[in-house]
């Protein structure tokens, strides 16, 4: 095999170029990893809309970060994953999307999440090698230093797909705003992310835990995610509605974690009012460069009331994520959040599905890319669509 499919993608509002690119062996330190699913995550779409070039135009290149694989060869020197488990070539695995310049003041702190080399290092150039630098494409080269751990038996593809970005941010959020047991929680928004989010703040001991949402089919399913209560956007239409309900639910001390995961910074103000005094908000949703919100220094000085924003996540949130998803795949229904999946050529229907699906807040939440579908289902002798 000397070269391999990649979607490029080009600039907003262009159709993906099916590129065929150079498939080398893997150098020192480099895992190749054939890959079995990508999923479009909400900033693909962002990106693909044009919505997030306030950061910069990004050069051609491969998107698609919330992604699994078997590893397809080894560099030298490569004998186990990072947290020493024996690999080979047909294993699972799952890996951080980024790798921080690891010099930095960041980086030297221990915050490799927050370096800015670390989303630099996630939109890469494709037209020089190692080309398969994003999920949408049938490899992936996971570079020295970039953490990778198998996988357990027994998750899917689009649950272990999901672990990477979706649940690991949700996980690695809560323990940056120090989530404790018998603390309420009030999750805004029932996407994936929220969803992920119910189901982790239930395992955690959060109580009550209360899901916002639009949509009756997402609450439902937020219900079955772990949530205590959920609140309708129709039935409690003004946030002030909406706050003396979650103060009612919480004794009228207020919630001690708010989490955003809207994607907008329209929940701000009213989730800042939410908050018990000394309580956090935590933001995971709103990556729109150029968003705003009206904000009123006061109520988080007076009560004491922290603002965190997270974004990325340490390799140690990953494998916790991972683990996660493997001990409470039966008390939970991940499966559920998975979508349709489309071939790699079918890649632009695949973005125009998740806009729609982004759109109409549907449920299952995800829409998955799987490279190989083609190849896969003509090896197995299936007939041809």
């Amino acid at each position: 095999m000397s070269s391999a499919r990649a979607a490029v993608f080009v600039a907003p509002g262009e159709p993906f170029s099916l590129r065929e690119f150079p498939l080398a062996e893997p150098l020192p330190g480099e895992v190749l990893v054939r890959i079995t699913q990508a999923n479009v995550c909400g900033s693909d779409v962002h990106i693909w809309r044009g919505e997030m070039e306030k950061m910069g135009r990004l050069p051609p290149t491969v998107l698609g970060h919330e992604m699994t694989g078997t590893i397809a060869a080894l560099g030298k020197g490569v004998h186990t994953d990072f947290l020493g488990q024996p690999v080979r070539e047909g294993d699972r695995i799952a890996w951080l999307y980024y790798r921080s310049c690891g010099r930095c003041r960041v980086c030297l702190r221990g915050m490799p999440y927050a370096c800015l080399m670390s989303l630099a290092s996630v939109y890469r150039p494709c037209e020089a090698p190692p080309h398969f630098v994003g999920g949408f494409a049938e490899y992936y080269v996971i570079q020295p230093g970039q953490a990778f751990f198998r996988a357990p038996e027994g998750l899917s593809d689009s649950e272990l797909a999901g672990a990477n970005c979706a649940l690991s941010q949700v996980w690695f959020g809560f323990q940056r705003a120090g989530l404790r047991a018998g603390e309420s929680v009030v999750i805004q928004g029932a996407g994936g992310l929220g969803l992920y989010a119910a189901a982790v703040a239930r395992v955690a001991g959060a109580e009550p835990i209360i899901v916002i949402d639009a949509l009756p089919a997402r609450l439902e399913f937020a219900r079955e995610m772990g949530a205590d209560v959920t609140l309708s956007l129709t039935d409690y239409p003004h946030p002030r509605e909406r706050t003396a309900r979650v103060l009612e639910l919480t004794g009228g001390w207020g919630a001690d974690l708010v989490v955003e995961v809207a994607g907008s910074p329209a929940p701000y103000p009213e989730g800042i009012r939410m908050l018990a005094r000394g309580g956090r908000y935590l933001a995971l949703g709103s990556v729109v460069p150029g968003q705003t919100f009206a904000a009123d220094p006061s109520l988080l000085i007076g009560p004491n009331r922290s603002l965190i924003g997270v974004s990325l996540y340490p390799p140690s949130a990953l494998t916790e994520a991972i683990g996660f998803l493997a001990r409470h795949r039966e008390r939970f229904p991940f499966a559920r959040l998975a979508g349709a999946t489309f071939p790699l050529e079918d890649i632009d229907r695949a973005f125009q599905a998740a806009d729609v699906a982004r759109a109409q807040g549907a449920v299952p939440t995800r829409i998955g890319v799987c490279p190989h579908a083609q190849h896969d289902r003509d090896s197995a002798g299936e007939a041809k669509p």
